[in-house]
């Protein structure tokens, strides 16, 4: 008999929440062999009904679920008992405590989290602004940036951007080749918008470009390798951000959710600065 454990994921939305909720879980316990089937978008009881007819083929079949519907969870519930298949709602009690204490009826909505409201058509263009704004590109619209990023080259500046963009903030980034680079609106004007600066340790940047050189498979490039070089761009970039008193994030040791937070951070800084 196998060892191995069919682990069926059954979501009325898309069951994202729910497999990560599951490797959370599994990662408590070690050598357990087991094979995800996920189920999405389940709404109706024929839907599992068939689901359960498959779980119940295999051997060491589980089901974890989360399915906000009260009357579609019980029918799961209880035809999983019936065929002798351990069941395990994800939300129910979850949902039913946080109701109590907020003395307040849950909706029981599917998909709840991605209703398409203002915020998530919002977000939605801010992806779209961020990726036109991408590496110094329209700078002629960057009075409409909700940030921008400044920095030399491999900063982490368009990943970062990327990552803001899907927190719902229009982001510009800018290369920093030198100060003649920045755009005159910038430099006439420093603080009109939330502006942050990104840097990093030169030996740190100096391996990062040789390893984009060797993926791009071109030849050295000395001036954009060469360690004295870097060091000295390092050093000029940090004094533009001194001189325009810019913020200046190091990304050295930093993943891009971590610069990302801190940018936030002085984000809603500057916000309240200037109401």
């Amino acid at each position: 008999m196998s060892n191995t454990y069919q682990i069926y994921l059954i979501s009325d939305s898309t069951g994202e929440t729910l497999e990560r909720i599951f490797l959370a879980l599994k990662a408590q316990f070690k050598n357990i062999e087991y094979k995800i089937h996920t189920y999405s978008f389940t709404r109706t009881e024929n839907q599992i009904l068939k689901i359960l007819e498959d779980a119940k083929k295999n051997n060491n079949s589980i089901i974890l679920y989360t399915i906000v519907d009260n009357n579609l969870a019980k029918y799961l519930a209880n035809t999983s008992n019936d065929k002798k298949i351990p069941c395990f709602g994800v939300l129910g009690n979850l949902i039913l405590n946080f109701s109590k204490i907020l003395n307040q009826k849950a909706l029981h909505e599917p998909s709840g989290q991605h209703i398409l409201n203002e915020e998530y058509y919002d977000r939605i263009e801010a992806i779209q602004f961020t990726m036109n704004h991408d590496d110094g590109n329209l700078l002629n619209e960057i009075d409409k940036s909700d940030i921008i990023l400044v920095g030399v080259s491999r900063t982490s500046k368009t990943p970062t951007s990327i990552y803001l963009a899907n927190k719902g903030f229009k982001t510009s980034n800018i290369p920093l080749v030198n100060e003649n680079s920045l755009p005159e609106k910038l430099k006439k004007d420093p603080q009109f918008t939330c502006v942050v600066g990104l840097s990093t340790e030169p030996e740190r940047l100096a391996d990062l470009r040789k390893n984009r050189m060797n993926s791009l498979k071109e030849k050295d490039n000395t001036n954009y390798t060469n360690l004295d070089d870097i060091k000295d761009e390092v050093m000029k970039a940090k004094k533009t951000f001194q001189k325009y008193k810019w913020p200046v994030i190091d990304v050295t040791r930093k993943s891009v959710e971590e610069t990302a937070a801190s940018i936030i951070k002085i984000h809603e800084i500057y916000s309240n600065n200037v109401k």
